[in-house]
């Protein structure tokens, strides 16, 4: 086999592979860091647009122990598994359920996405929504993972400001018997979450996110925040009650908020950890050891990486996740749930391969070189 691969446009491109990263024999202990992890579909199954999903449970659990086997928590039924875009809530379901078996017989830490997913499309009223969002949390709950409350379209929708919010949320957390994680995902990720808690200026949301954890401040043990805007996290973690985390989820500046400043840091609830977990897992190990020169040295490369598969639109980022999965070996298709493979081009996986290579993530080259070739050689690339 040869490690070259045609890229669009016609340049040459030979993989130098990666491979370098021990595993560690344990979770960092400086940081808590999830990987949001994705399904893996059923390639022979009717995984089209509109289908109930079918997953393929084998390869999607077993990339679950991948994750725990670097250390890290997987952060189960998140959007990067497709959520509301493409999996349906009675695979969500199933989906919670097995891996949270499958973290107790490995001990490995485990939460998991609550939402109301399941109410159909269209107008909710608040009292459904809290209904909705009651019986998911019950399924986690059920299942031993620890409920992320994630953000919820209809509430979007259904809620005229940020006391509709508060009620929903505070009849959550008052039947909540034991800490949860909270969620904000901004709109670059979903647009129908646009003005969630109850405004459009991300500074009056802050406030309203605010009252709502002080409130109950035993019940929440985080906040993960996606909104890709470091400034913005910052000042939101500097305000939080102490021991209330944020678990950053913003995939363009992990590094610098990971690592913190002399007032704190965040800890980690990302959708890149899932593609760069052997890099994540060495460089939290450098931080435990004080190293942040290493630190630093191991994320440098996967920033580019992180930045263009997270690119606009960026809820598309889903396809180079499974693109990357596919080409480091842990499944053995690149075909997703609802048929998402196509929401991205050929010319954005080339990239997404060539920098990949460059942060050390691909494991076997000459693997991923021939599933490069395969991909390209149907968009019309010749090899």
């Amino acid at each position: 086999m040869t490690a070259e691969v045609v890229l669009p446009g016609g340049r040459r491109h030979r993989l130098a592979g990666g491979g370098g990263f021990d595993r560690p024999a344990a979770p960092a202990t400086s940081r808590i860091a999830y990987a949001a992890a994705h399904v893996v579909a059923d390639p022979l199954a009717e995984n089209v647009p509109g289908a109930p999903a079918a997953v393929d449970w084998d390869s999607t659990l077993a990339f679950r122990r991948h994750l725990w086997s670097y250390g890290l928590g997987v952060a189960e039924a998140m959007d990067t598994a497709q959520r509301g875009m493409g999996l349906d809530y009675p695979a969500t379901r199933e989906l919670i359920r097995r891996s949270a078996a499958e973290a107790r017989a490995v001990g490995g830490r485990i939460v998991a996405g609550v939402g109301t997913d399941h109410l159909p499309a269209g107008p909710a009223t608040l009292a459904a929504v809290a209904a909705a969002y009651a019986e998911q949390f019950d399924d986690v709950r059920a299942a031993g993972a620890r409920p992320v409350l994630m953000c919820s379209r209809h509430l979007a929708a259904a809620a005229r400001g940020p006391e509709d919010y508060l009620r929903v949320y505070d009849e959550l957390l008052s039947a909540a018997d034991e800490p949860v994680v909270l969620h904000w995902l901004g709109p670059m990720f979903d647009p129908a979450l646009t003005g969630y808690w109850g405004a459009v200026d991300l500074d009056l949301a802050a406030d309203t996110v605010i009252e709502l954890i002080k409130a109950h401040q035993s019940r929440v043990d985080g906040i993960k925040v996606s909104l890709l805007d470091a400034d913005r996290e910052v000042a939101l973690r500097r305000r939080l009650p102490a021991g209330v985390r944020l678990y950053t989820g913003d995939d363009f500046h992990y590094p610098e908020l990971i690592r913190g400043d002399e007032v704190g840091h965040s800890d980690a609830l990302l959708g890149v950890f899932a593609a760069i977990a052997p890099a994540a897992a060495a460089a939290l190990s450098a931080l435990d050891r004080g190293d942040r020169t290493v630190y630093d040295e191991i994320f440098a490369p996967t920033v580019p990486l992180a930045r263009h598969l997270f690119a606009a639109p960026t809820w598309h980022y889903k396809t180079g996740i499974v693109f990357l999965a596919w080409l480091g070996g842990h499944q053995e298709h690149f075909t997703m749930v609802g048929g998402a493979q196509s929401g991205r081009s050929p010319a954005h996986l080339a990239k997404l391969l060539t920098l990949a290579d460059a942060a050390g993530l691909l494991p076997d080259a000459d693997l991923a070189a021939a599933r490069a070739r395969a991909i390209f050689t149907v968009a019309g690339v010749a090899q």
